[in-house]
């Protein structure tokens, strides 16, 4: 199943005026606040009635302006993963997801309890209430609730926001699986770019009610030009692949041939993955540097050199891994007289490839665009 959008609407302060199509798997929806994210989102739950526009899950309508239908939003077979899990406090885990399971139609019912609490490792919390569960495993509880519902859609609105970063990194890969083994669409919400890198099946970056950039996460976060959660969230996508653990503490990967180190993850050798490199972690070289600290060393071509009006500039590196991303400053380039077509080396800190940045690799076919 896919989601195909198009919206018209007009607010205090902004105008939305776009179109995408959000195919199976985990489409983000990422921009500043008040770029148009949760007006698109109270579009498909049907909590708001756009002046104009469509929007359909294949065959099914959820709203059509032109052709005046309009799916009331209980028949609408959505899933909604808020900030919070917003669970019945006075129902146990077990209560909450049959709830969910209450409101599926009969002949639609699809996904197995058994099989999403297991999936979520929540079999040991099925007779506890809210109150004694921890802010991590009442969104998994809240993701099993929506699954249950049998949705044609997930909307999953920032879910991550109210928690810490071991929370995150708790919750993460379960939307990982959530993305792999579910076929219907989700709309996701987000300011994170780590959370973009590790989840994306496809981007739509959001400015000023506008699609700025729609694609790939690989693509659209390795484009200078896109910088929605500001520069310091800019940073290169690359595919690589497990490639030995050593007894150091280190993990090696293969990114095309080239090495990689970073601290130890818990994937097996030979598992695919996706790592999110900063630009700011990055440093560059003409000459291949000698004497250092850092493992990783990337040789490459210098693609491109985007200045903005500060002192920075972002140098977009073609290497053997993939585009690297350099946040440097312009002095920086002059010194080293950077220009298109020059060959130079990229310098990554070891450490700075932490496991936020890591992720499981979304199957061939499901990448979008």
């Amino acid at each position: 199943m896919s989601l195909s959008v198009r919206l018209q609407h007009s607010l205090p302060g902004i105008s939305l005026d776009l179109s995408f199509d959000a195919p199976p798997g985990v489409t983000v929806l990422f921009g500043r606040s008040g770029s148009g994210k949760t007006t698109i989102v109270n579009a498909a739950a049907g909590l708001l009635r756009p002046e104009a526009g469509r929007m359909a899950i294949d065959d099914w309508v959820l709203f059509d302006t032109e052709k005046n239908r309009w799916l009331p939003p209980h028949r609408r077979r959505l899933g909604y993963i808020f900030q919070e899990g917003r669970l019945f406090p006075h129902l146990t885990v077990r209560q909450n997801l049959a709830y969910g399971r209450w409101f599926a139609p009969r002949a639609s019912r699809r996904e197995d309890p058994g099989k999403v609490v297991e999936m979520l490792g929540i079999g040991h919390l099925l007779d506890r209430r809210p109150a004694l569960l921890s802010g991590g495993e009442k969104q998994r509880v809240a993701i099993g609730r929506a699954l249950l519902a049998s949705p044609r859609l997930i909307l999953a609105d920032e879910p991550l926001a109210s928690l810490d970063a071991a929370r995150k990194a708790e919750i993460l890969p379960y939307f990982e699986r959530l993305r792999d083994e579910i076929s219907v669409p989700v709309l996701y919400v987000t300011h994170s770019a780590d959370e973009v890198a590790r989840l994306a099946t496809s981007v739509v970056v959001l400015n000023d009610g506008k699609v700025q950039r729609h694609g790939p996460a690989s693509e659209v976060l390795s484009d200078p030009s896109v910088a929605p959660a500001g520069v310091r969230a800019i940073g290169a996508v690359l595919q690589v692949r497990v490639a030995a653990h050593h007894s150091d503490g280190l993990t090696q990967l293969d990114a095309g041939g080239a090495c990689l180190f970073l601290p130890r993850i818990p994937h097996r050798v030979g598992e695919t993955l996706r790592i999110r490199i900063p630009a700011q972690e990055v440093i560059l070289s003409l000459a291949k540097p000698q004497g250092l600290s850092a493992l990783n060393i990337l040789e490459g071509t210098v693609e491109a050199i985007r200045s903005g009006d500060g002192p920075g500039a972002i140098v977009s590196v073609r290497s053997a891994a993939g585009v690297v991303l350099a946040r440097v400053t312009r002095r920086s380039v002059s010194a080293l007289g950077l220009k298109e077509g020059q060959r130079c080396h990229a310098v990554i800190k070891t450490v700075a490839l932490s496991p936020q940045n890591v992720g499981g690799h979304i199957p061939e076919g499901a990448s979008g665009g």
